[in-house]
C-alpha cells in the first residue's frame, strides 16, 4: 500500500508529507474545555490508532497546545516512543494558542511544547487562530526567531484569512523564511476557501492548505442522512444549521454521490471524500482527518491508495457547488 503513496512537499520546504495526516485533537483526555469536545480515549486505543496510521503509510501528525493543555502532544509522543519511532522518523506539527496572549508568549512557552513532545522535534509550528493580542506581523517575527534558534523547523498558520496569510508570508520573507501552511476548514460541504481568496493565494505563494474537518464532521459520508437517530449522540453539533432537517436536505445530493462512488471504487464514503480533497486542487491540499476508533484509523490512509477519475472529480465538484 505504501508504494502507491506519493509524498508532497510541505509548502516550499524540503519536508515531505503524505497527503493524509492524522489529526490528534481527540487525544486531549478531556483535560480542558477544548479537550471536552471528545470522549476520553484510553492509552491503549490511542496507541492502536497511531499504530494503524503508521502501518497505513501516514507519516505526519497534527496536534496543539490547546488540545488538553498538552495532553494530546504527550499522548502522541508516548505512542510513537512505544512503537519504536525515532526522532525524525515522523513529521510532527503542533500549534501555539494565541487567545489572551501576545507574541512574546510564542518564545516564552516553546520549551513547554518541546518537553510535551519529547523526544520528537517540532517540524511545523503554527499560530492556531488569528485572535491574539498581537498582530500576525509580531507573531511571525517571534516564529522566525524560533526557526533561527533551531527550536522549530517550519512555520505555519491556522484559520488565517487571505489578507493575514499574505501578511504573515511577507513578514517571514524578510527573514528569508517561507510560510509553509495555512490550516483551515475545508471539505466538499465547506468550500469557502475557493471563493474568499485563500486557495488562490496559497497556490500563488506555494503555501500548503491543511484541511481540517475534511469530512464535515461525518456529514459528507451520508451516515446522518441514512440514520437520523445518530443525531442524538453528536452533542451540540445537532443544533447547527447543517445538521438540521433543511441542512441535511441541502447536503443530501453530495452524500448520495459520495456513497455511489464508494461502491464504484470499492472504497468507503469517507475515503472518496478525502480523495477528492487531496486531488481536486493538484498538490495544494492535504487533509488531517481524526480517528476515535481503530476502524477510522484504518480508513484514513486508504484514501491515498486510489485516485478518482477526472470525470468523477468533476462530478463531485458540480454537485457541491452550493457549498462555496
Amino acid at each position: 500500500m505504501e508504494s502507491q503513496i506519493r509524498l508532497r512537499n510541505l509548502g516550499k520546504s524540503d519536508v515531505q508529507i503524505t497527503p493524509i495526516g492524522l489529526g490528534c485533537w481527540q487525544f486531549s483526555k478531556r483535560k480542558n474545555l477544548a479537550g471536552k469536545f471528545w470522549p476520553s480515549l484510553e492509552d491503549e486505543l490511542i496507541l492502536e490508532i497511531v499504530r494503524i496510521s503508521l502501518e497505513g503509510g501516514i507519516n505526519w501528525y497534527d496536534t496543539a497546545e490547546v488540545y488538553g493543555q498538552g495532553a494530546s502532544e504527550k499522548a502522541l509522543a508516548t505512542s510513537l516512543v512505544a512503537l519504536g519511532k525515532k526522532p525524525g522518523d515522523q513529521v510532527i506539527a503542533t500549534k501555539w494558542w494565541p487567545m489572551f496572549r501576545t507574541a512574546s508568549s510564542i518564545t516564552a512557552t516553546i520549551d513547554e511544547r518541546i518537553e510535551a513532545l519529547n523526544p520528537y522535534p517540532i517540524d511545523l509550528y503554527q499560530v492556531h487562530q488569528p485572535w491574539g493580542f498581537s498582530s500576525e506581523v509580531t507573531e511571525m517575527e517571534a516564529m522566525a526567531a524560533l526557526v533561527k534558534a533551531k527550536k522549530i523547523r517550519l512555520v505555519g498558520v491556522s484559520n488565517f484569512s487571505e489578507k493575514k496569510m499574505r501578511s504573515a508570508w511577507e513578514t517571514l520573507q524578510k527573514e528569508g523564511i517561507n510560510l509553509v501552511s495555512n490550516q483551515v476548514q475545508y471539505s466538499l460541504l465547506n468550500r469557502a476557501i475557493e471563493t474568499n481568496g485563500i486557495m488562490e493565494t496559497a497556490k500563488e505563494l506555494g503555501i500548503t492548505i491543511i484541511a481540517y474537518s475534511p469530512l464535515a464532521q461525518g456529514l459528507v459520508t451520508g451516515k446522518f442522512h441514512d440514520n437520523p437517530d445518530l443525531l442524538k449522540n453528536i452533542g451540540y453539533r445537532k443544533y447547527t444549521s447543517q445538521f438540521k432537517p433543511e441542512g441535511l436536505e441541502k447536503s443530501r445530493p453530495v452524500a448520495e454521490l459520495v456513497k455511489k462512488l464508494a461502491v464504484k471504487y470499492n472504497a468507503t464514503p469517507s475515503q472518496v471524500a478525502l480523495n477528492w480533497l487531496i486531488h481536486f486542487s493538484g498538490e495544494t491540499v492535504v487533509a488531517i482527518p481524526g480517528a476515535t476508533k481503530a476502524t477510522h484509523a484504518a480508513e484514513n490512509p486508504g484514501a491515498m491508495t486510489f485516485i478518482l477519475s477526472p470525470e468523477d472529480i468533476n462530478l463531485l465538484d458540480e454537485v457541491s457547488q452550493g457549498f462555496k
